[in-house]
């Protein structure tokens, strides 16, 4: 069973005294269309409660053991600089941005201000990650992808497809205050001409709707344990994602093994058959062969995860509305 985890979360009134948040607050405040954010009140209750599953779907994410290469329980797959440990200090340095963003989108439309703000944000809470990690590269995927998501609920999509759609119009926006220089995932979209993460927002998440929540569902109405739908929803997407991070370190070679590899674990059965588990532990010891990981495919397997949590577990009726997932 996945071990879940509960651990506190920063509110907005209080991030100034964490470190992640020192020196942000006169930073961005005047990009908030809302002045008054620090007030409590049903919008920062209900930015806290994003932000919380936001950083429990990286968690839980992170936990599930055993995943193909990448860090898990066992130890940090195919990353020098990484570890469970790592992994989770990561994610909950990450947690009061991802509530400003929920709180700058409060009952908004997506406009370009907005995107903007948000880019702040991401760009901060990315900021806040490095301090965390030692400068590892732990979420920078994930700040984007639930950041959309955490801001696309916050704002009242009020369905996964709802929040999905309206993720899309916020990726859609530019950011023009986005720095110019070049990162390793915009590198390889234009080597490999492949979508990368901004894509996949940008087409509205088409791996987490059609692909990540069917199979979760489907393999845990099939009698799956929590495990095993959340492994083989992992290996769905590894095997139609165009993954970034496998072409950044091995090129076509490493992502035609994840993409094979993982299709045939689902051919034989998925996770539940043994013939299935034994194909992804074959799965594993090829990518940690090659060097690679599949860190594309975990960031959406946590934006999967973000919107079954929402679907399963909604927040209680208060004044601002009742959210029905």
């Amino acid at each position: 069973m996945i071990k879940r985890i509960r651990s506190e979360f920063f509110a907005p009134e209080k991030a100034q005294n964490c470190f992640c948040a020192r020196g942000f607050t006169s930073a961005v405040s005047t990009r908030i269309d809302h002045p008054s954010w620090r007030k409590i009140s049903d919008r920062s209750r209900l930015a806290t409660y994003l932000a919380s599953l936001a950083v429990r779907a990286l968690i839980e994410e992170a936990e599930l053991t055993p995943k193909p290469a990448l860090v898990d329980r066992r130890g940090p797959g195919a990353h020098t600089d990484l570890s469970l440990m790592l992994m989770k200090r990561s994610a909950h340095c990450l947690a009061p941005g991802f509530e400003l963003m929920a709180l700058a989108s409060f009952r908004q439309i997506p406009s370009q201000t907005l995107r903007e703000n948000l880019g702040a944000i991401g760009r901060w809470a990315e900021q806040s990650m490095l301090l965390t990690t030692g400068q590892a590269n732990t979420h920078r995927g994930a700040i984007w992808s639930l950041g959309l998501l955490v801001s696309a609920a916050a704002m009242g999509a009020n369905s996964p497809d709802a929040v999905a759609h309206t993720a899309r119009q916020l990726a859609c926006l530019p950011d023009w205050s986005a720095p110019k220089q070049q990162s390793n995932g915009s590198r390889v979209i234009q080597l490999y001409r492949v979508p990368g993460a901004r894509g996949e927002a940008q087409a509205g998440f088409p791996h987490v709707l059609t692909i990540g929540l069917p199979i979760l569902h489907r393999s845990r109405q099939e009698g799956s344990s929590e495990t095993q739908a959340r492994l083989d929803a992992l290996l769905a997407i590894m095997a139609s994602l165009d993954d970034t991070c496998l072409l950044h370190r091995g090129g076509w070679a490493a992502l035609n093994t994840a993409q094979t590899g993982a299709a045939a674990v689902l051919a034989a059965g998925g996770t539940t058959t043994v013939e299935g588990w034994g194909l992804l532990e074959r799965l594993d010891r090829d990518l940690l062969a090659l060097n690679v990981s599949p860190g594309g495919s975990a960031d959406l397997l946590a934006a999967t995860l973000f919107l079954d949590f929402l679907r399963n577990s909604p927040p209680t009726e208060t004044s601002y509305g009742k959210t029905s997932f």
